[in-house]
This record gives C-alpha cells, sequence and structure tokens, in this order.
C-alpha cells in the first residue's frame, strides 16, 4: 500500500518534475489576474514575483512546458493562461463529490473557486440521514448509501473527503472501490490507499503549528535570543520545543516549499 502522488502519467511522461507542477496553479492563478486586467505580456521577474517564486526557477518550469518567451517582450499572458490549464486539465470539466457536510463541508461546498478553475460539484454526501434531501449551495445533500451510484453516474475522479477522522478511511476505502482515484483529505487523519491513487492532504491545524513556530522564531529574535529552546515559561523555566510544530516543519511540499492550505 502507498499514500497517494503515485499517479500523473500526463507530465511524468513529458519529464516534467513534480515540484514543477505544484507550481503551475501558482503561476495559473498569477496569470489569471493579469489577464483580468488585460495585460497582454509579463516579464519572468513580475510573473515570479506575483507567482512568490524566482525569476530563474519560473524559467526553467516553463521550459518543460516548451515555453521560453520573447526576448524584450516577456510571456503571452493569454497563451499562458491556455498552455498551464492544459497541461493541468482544466481544460475539461471535473465532476467532484464532497463527503461529509459538516461546517467545513458545507463551506466547500459555498467555494466559488472551483467551478472558475474547472471543476464541478457534483454531488454532496453525508452519513446523517437528516441531511438528506437538504440543499448546500443549492444542491441536494445525498445519504452515504448511494454513494457508489452517485460516482458512477456522474463519472467522478476526484473526491473530497470532510468527515471526521474516524470515518475517514473507510470512506476513503469506498471512494476507491468505486472508481475515484484522485482524494483531497481535510480530515485530521493519514488515509492508506491503493498505488494509482493520489491523496493531497490539507490539515489546517498544523499549518497554523507552523505559522506559530515561526512567530515564536521571530519573538526570539526580536529579544536575541535564537531558537524555541530559549523560550521561558512564567515561571522561568525553559519550555523545550513543541514536538507537534517541530514535526510539521518536516511535512514541506517540493523544493522545501511549505503547500498552500486554499487557493486563493
Amino acid at each position: 500500500m502507498a499514500t497517494g502522488r503515485t499517479h500523473r502519467p500526463a507530465t511524468r511522461s513529458r519529464g516534467i518534475p513534480e515540484a514543477t507542477v505544484a507550481r503551475l496553479p501558482l503561476y495559473l492563478r498569477a496569470l489569471t489576474a493579469l489577464s483580468e486586467r488585460s495585460v497582454p505580456t509579463v516579464s519572468s521577474e513580475e510573473l515570479a514575483a506575483a507567482a512568490g517564486v524566482n525569476s530563474a526557477k519560473l524559467r526553467k518550469d516553463f521550459s518543460y512546458l516548451g515555453s521560453y518567451g520573447t526576448r524584450g517582450v516577456g510571456y503571452d499572458v493569454e497563451y499562458l493562461v491556455y498552455q498551464i490549464s492544459r497541461e493541468l486539465g482544466l481544460t475539461q470539466d471535473w465532476p467532484v463529490v464532497i463527503v461529509g457536510i459538516g461546517n467545513l463541508g458545507a463551506a466547500l461546498a459555498n467555494y466559488g473557486g472551483f467551478a472558475s478553475r474547472g471543476f464541478r460539484v457534483a454531488a454532496l454526501i453525508d452519513a446523517d440521514p437528516a441531511m438528506a434531501g437538504k440543499p448546500v449551495a443549492g444542491i441536494p445533500v445525498q445519504h452515504t448509501d448511494e454513494l457508489e451510484q452517485i460516482i458512477q453516474d456522474n463519472g467522478v475522479s476526484i473526491g473530497v473527503i470532510a468527515t471526521p477522522a474516524g470515518a475517514a478511511q473507510q470512506v476513503c476505502d469506498r471512494l476507491v472501490a468505486a472508481g475515484v482515484t484522485s482524494i483531497l483529505n481535510f480530515a485530521p487523519t493519514v488515509l492508506t490507499v491503493p498505488d494509482g491513487v493520489d491523496v493531497r492532504k490539507v490539515d489546517l491545524s498544523i499549518e497554523l503549528q507552523i505559522l506559530a513556530f515561526h512567530e515564536q522564531r521571530k519573538a526570539g529574535e526580536e529579544t536575541g535570543q535564537t531558537g524555541p529552546e530559549a523560550t521561558e515559561g512564567p515561571a522561568g523555566a525553559t519550555t523545550p520545543p513543541d514536538r507537534a510544530v517541530t514535526a510539521a516543519t518536516d511535512r514541506k511540499g517540493p523544493d522545501g516549499d511549505v503547500p498552500a492550505v486554499m487557493p486563493a
């Protein structure tokens, strides 16, 4: 058994590194903002700054797409939007199911960014019979008993899990058995999936712990101390580093970049 990130034949067959794939949505977001302002071209330095990377890395990433820009002119914004959208598979409609319609699931259902980025919420699914038929974001919630049929009827290959941790693995197993090959997991647990299934995990508490770690470091620098081990408690005793925070900082994305929590 493996835990995701094993199934990207389209990009890997073309030799595009995983780290580059992870940055493509950042470039697309910046380019889309430029397109909305009717900006025709952009330099590598300007686009890199907007995406939060350095220009050398951006030029290297775009070389994998066969896009090199024009010296003195830069990159054509509309063409890059199309090129990256095509590479990411966003030129087609992707039906998505969200399982677990509590506060988080309902918020995800109401998130307008899905539709604008090529994703259609095909169904909302919850285990609570009282939720059945209740509209959320204009979509009636369906019971988990119908999960397999819903996936088959809608040709779903992407599932979003927003259930409590205890139910997540069982939901994951049912999604995979029904044909889902990509999962976005918001449940605070690690999922086990077969080879060929991608899992992307979003853990808000870990992201906050990472921010707390950096805040602690900044506070230490301001007082002339270095490292969290120098932080003292109310009685003057030295407080050891938060092990959960330290572990969280090890879970970085490609090239050491901490992954973003949600698209803007």
